[in-house]
This record gives C-alpha cells, structure tokens and sequence, in this order.
C-alpha cells in the first residue's frame, strides 16, 4: 500500500480548510441531494464528498457509505488531493497503491474510485467528490465531464458555505464570525478604554456522548449548550461555536471578575438544564478567562491562546477530580 504523499502547500491548505469552517458546519441538504443524485446517475453504490484533514479523512456527505471517519494514511482521496484532474481507479486490486489497502482487501471491498479534487475560493484543495463501487469498472468521457460538473457544484456550496458567519448547527456564530467581530469588539474597547474579556469553552467527555450515543446525541449536546448560553447570556456579549466541542464567549465593557461571576452563572444554568433534560448523558465544561490587554499588541490569537490555556488548566484540574 502507497500512503498518499504530503501536497507541497499543506500548511496552507490546513489553514484553509480549518478557516473555511467546512469541518464544523455540519451537513446540509443540498449536498445529501448530490451525492444522491450522483450515486443513481452514475449507477454506483457509494457518493461521497470528502474532506481531507491533517491525519483524518471526513466524509461532509455520502450515499450510500459509511459516514464514519478513516485514517487519511489509507484513504484514496488523500492521493486524489495531490491530482490536478480526477484520480480514476478502475480495478483498485490490481493497481499496486491499492492493492493491498484495508478499503480493499477488507469488508469494503473497494474496487473503482473516481475521484475530482475541491477546491475552496482560494484555490486550496480540501477533499474530493468521488464515487465507489465494489466491482471493477471502466469510465467514459461523458462520466469524466459530469463528474467534473458535480465536483464544480460542491465548489459553489463550499464557496457560499465558507463565506457564512453563522454555524448551521447552533446558530451561533462561527469561527470566521468569530474572528472578525473579536477584532471589531478589540477596536471599540481599545477606543473607548473599557474592559473586554474573553471566556474559552470546551465540552467535557464530548467524545463519550457521541461513542456511546451517537453522533445525534453529541449534535443534540452541542445545540443544548448553545441554547443554554443564549438564555443565559446578555445580548451584547459575542457567543461563537469556534469548531468541535469548542465555544467561545467575548463579554463586552466586562473585567475578568465580571465575566467570572458570568460564567458560575452559566455552570449553574447547565447544571439545571441537566436537571431537566430526561438525557443519559450530562452537559459538562471547562472554561479559561482572559481579560484583554490594552498595554499589549492589540492581536486576537496570543489573548485567545490565553484563554485556551486556563481552559485546558481546568479540564486537567476536572479529570483530576473524577
């Protein structure tokens, strides 16, 4: 088995598809409407589109497929990242890359790929639109240019996608909303010489919920938390889904003193909704506070790893206790 080679560019093309938030928006209708579209047309039994992260292969829709991620070190769709047209694979078992991958010689039983690389705006490419099948197969030059049509279709939906402040999921704002609405919420304070203060969240045993309940039960957890932090929460404070199991919360004109007393209000708040839910599983998190800094350099990543510190301080300090 070939594993697939590190594209030239891939600090930045890591970079690009973790600020595109394709990775934590979630599946939408209008790409399950294409792979399905595209497994009846093209008369296979898999769809998909893909997303190739730094060690992870994420499948964003399939059809007919497992949803469960794979080790991007087996996945064909790492190989067809590295292509400037699409990789087609007509009998995987007899092609020396393929032959003796696990998608292969296991209970999948790959035998024909095709697979047309995406692209985002910036010309980064972050996945693939493919089709799979169990038996060898050829594929004409009229399969070729629809496949090509498709993968453009998944262009646009990523490029509208990637463009959205709003993570579909919660309804809060996401990480591109994040960062540009931090960096506005930095310049009034700055300007008005008020307090700002910058609150970390991360969910705990987030990965227990979805392992043993499923992945709508960990959807269900994500939404429970964002909708128990708008209850709870004013207004004015910036509430972010950043990505994963991670929030974010920006209070305005606040100390970090404030933003504590804030914040026990809102463990409160979870544990009440615990209280109530009827769930098998309990809302957890840990949090970090940062207040900003006037006297520094103004910038939002050092204030936000600050945060993340303090944050990743309390989970050990919780693990402990457990």
């Amino acid at each position: 088995m070939k594993i697939p080679a590190i594209p030239a560019d891939e600090g930045k093309r890591l970079a690009s598809l973790h600020d595109s938030g394709l990775l934590e928006s979630g599946v939408t209708d209008r790409l399950d409407r294409l792979t399905r579209l595209a497994k009846r047309m093209f008369n296979v039994p898999g769809a998909l589109i893909t997303l190739v992260d730094e060690t992870t292969l994420h499948f964003k829709s399939t059809a007919g497929y497992p949803k469960e991620s794979l080790p991007r070190k087996i996945s064909f769709c790492g190989h067809a990242i590295l292509c400037a047209d699409p990789l087609i694979i007509e009998d995987a078992s007899r092609d020396e890359r393929f032959a003796d991958n696990p998608l292969v010689t296991g209970d999948a039983h790959i035998r024909f790929y095709a697979g047309h690389p995406l692209r985002l705006p910036d010309g980064a490419v972050v996945g693939a639109f493919c089709l799979i099948d169990k038996q060898p197969r050829s594929f004409s030059d009229a399969e070729f240019d629809s496949l090509k049509d498709f993968a453009m279709i998944v262009e646009d939906e990523f490029a509208v996608m990637s463009a959205a402040t709003t993570d579909e999921l919660t309804g809060l704002f996401n990480r591109r909303g994040f960062d540009s609405l931090a960096k506005f919420a930095i310049f009034g304070a700055r300007r008005r010489a008020e307090p700002l203060t910058l609150a970390w969240i991360d969910l705990d045993n987030f990965k227990a919920i979805n392992d043993n309940w499923g992945h709508a039960e960990g959807d269900d957890a994500l939404k429970s938390m964002a909708s128990v932090m708008t209850a709870s929460l004013r207004e004015a404070d910036l509430q972010v889904r950043y990505g994963g199991d991670e929030f974010a919360i920006i209070f305005s004109d606040t100390d970090e003193q404030g933003a504590w007393i804030a914040m026990q209000h809102l463990v409160e708040q979870v544990e009440a909704w615990n209280l109530s839910s009827g769930k098998p599983w309990k809302l957890a998190f840990s949090w970090g506070l940062s207040e900003f800094d006037h006297n520094g350099s103004g910038e939002l990543h050092p204030w936000m790893k600050d945060a993340d510190k303090k944050m990743y301080a309390m989970k050990q300090q919780n693990n402990r206790a457990r």
